[in-house]
């Protein structure tokens, strides 16, 4: 090979040789180089174009690369830039360099401080061995901008698989940022960039993610190569991202993945409980939402009726988000709205909407007046019940999810105006609620079965000693 006698020769010294990496991986250390330089100076963008003569060139517009560059183990610059930059290993231009020697491409390196390209020589008083040199030149533009790599016989396919690891080639849109990353829309797979470079895929993961903050343990994993890093170096990020995102977008899309739980068919995100919860409270916090198991879903179908006539959109959630979201509260303040929550609600803002007795038709009217007989069956009116009153509103029953027939509200016995269409119906609703009034218990309660019981054989005796 020729070049310029006034050149030196710099041993590279490259201990290691990465010997499964591909032309492309070698490329992907150069453009990653270029993007830290354009993160590291804020300068334009760096450019990927290829010449009339088939080579390609990457450049940036930095501050331009130097030989002594080649000696450096690890970047203290970039170390002490986490958050900007890509790489940490200055041996990354070191390990794409031996490549390329080793691929049989061309490569030369630009800058106002010289022109590189490599070679093999001997090693000084070893010729028998001969290693891999960086041949130093002086630069013909001493204004030269930047750092231009010029990589000749390089396939165009090549480039293209080293533009794949980086999102900004990825065509992936952001959806939303957080102080530690960004989530984006997948393509394929889901992604996981770090600083912008690939580092691992997940098939089963809902969203993108581009972590900027690294935390030590990834930091450990990123090794020379920065691929094939495992899930668990990078999954407290993932939740960290996500548990900062507040947008609707975002929420949507975790509540209606979250859904598809029960079916097995959710994506790994929503396994995690505290995404699960996050996205609970971030969707009530936006949206008129009511979250529901599957099985309140069948058995509080009146319910849940009402609450979608009412506006509310119902969120289905698994039985172990239920337990944590009850009582909790959303990002606003405000109580996430499950079933129980709903109904404590509904309870709370309830106007019993009561009917004068001179309102009612005749059949109606019939019935009621028979209430002083149905009480004389069990010796006479309680003294604990003041009135029996007509509502055509009542509230809802906590076990069975719909409307109740009657209640006792600690002085009256209110009973639902549609029990009147039968004597047997009115009848059965005022012993029930008169022996809540006696018991002073709640249904499927010991005390009130017993009073039930006992008005059952009050008025048992009371015909069969007529």
């Amino acid at each position: 090979m020729y070049f310029n006698m006034e050149a030196k020769r710099f041993d590279l010294n490259i201990e290691k040789v990465l010997e499964h990496w591909e032309i492309h991986h070698a490329i992907r250390e150069i453009i990653a180089n270029a993007i830290d330089e354009q993160q590291l100076t804020n300068t334009k963008e760096i450019q990927i174009f290829k010449d009339k003569k088939g080579s390609w060139h990457i450049r940036d517009f930095g501050r331009g690369v130097e030989y002594n560059h080649l000696t450096q183990k690890e970047n203290n610059e970039k170390l002490k830039n986490p958050d900007k930059v890509i790489g940490k290993f200055g041996v990354g231009l070191k390990d794409a360099l031996a490549t390329f020697d080793r691929k049989k491409i061309g490569v030369t390196l630009l800058s106002k401080f010289g022109k590189i390209t490599t070679t093999k020589f001997p090693k000084h008083d070893f010729g028998s061995i001969k290693t891999l040199h960086a041949i130093i030149e002086e630069s013909q533009d001493k204004s030269f901008i930047g750092t231009e790599v010029i990589l000749e016989n390089c396939k165009d396919e090549h480039i293209e698989a080293a533009k794949n690891f980086f999102l900004i080639f990825s065509g992936e849109k952001l959806l939303e940022k957080a102080d530690v990353g960004g989530v984006y829309n997948k393509g394929k797979t889901s992604r996981i960039y770090i600083g912008g470079l690939l580092v691992a895929e997940e098939e089963n993961f809902l969203f993108s993610y581009n972590i900027t903050s690294i935390t030590k343990p990834m930091r450990k994993a990123l090794n020379r190569e920065r691929t094939n890093v495992g899930r668990t170096a990078y999954t407290q990020r993932v939740k960290d991202i996500l548990l900062q995102c507040k947008g609707e977008k975002i929420a949507e899309l975790l509540t209606a993945d979250l859904s598809k739980y029960d079916s097995g068919n959710c994506h790994d995100e929503l396994t995690w409980i505290d995404i699960s919860v996050h996205a609970c409270k971030l969707l009530n916090s936006l949206k008129k939402v009511i979250f529901l198991t599957s099985t309140e879903m069948f058995d509080a179908r009146s319910m849940v009726d009402e609450a979608k006539t009412s506006g509310f959109k119902v969120i289905i959630i698994p039985e172990t988000v239920k337990e944590k979201i009850r009582g909790a509260e959303d990002y606003e303040g405000n109580k996430l709205k499950d079933l129980g929550q709903y109904i404590q609600e509904r309870h709370d803002n309830f106007e019993f909407k009561f009917v004068d007795i001179t309102e009612l038709n005749k059949k109606e009217k019939d019935i009621f007046k028979k209430t002083e007989k149905i009480f004389d069956l069990i010796g006479g009116k309680p003294r604990s019940v003041k009135k029996v009153l007509i509502s055509e509103t009542m509230q809802i029953d906590v076990h069975s999810f719909t409307e109740c027939a009657g209640l006792w509200d600690g002085t009256n016995i209110i009973i639902k105006r549609n029990q009147l269409k039968d004597l047997k119906y009115y009848a059965g609703i005022v012993l029930h609620e008169t022996a809540h009034a006696l018991s002073g218990a709640d249904d499927v309660s010991r005390k009130f079965e017993l009073e039930l019981t006992n008005l059952l054989g009050r008025i048992s005796h009371k015909i069969i000693e007529k």
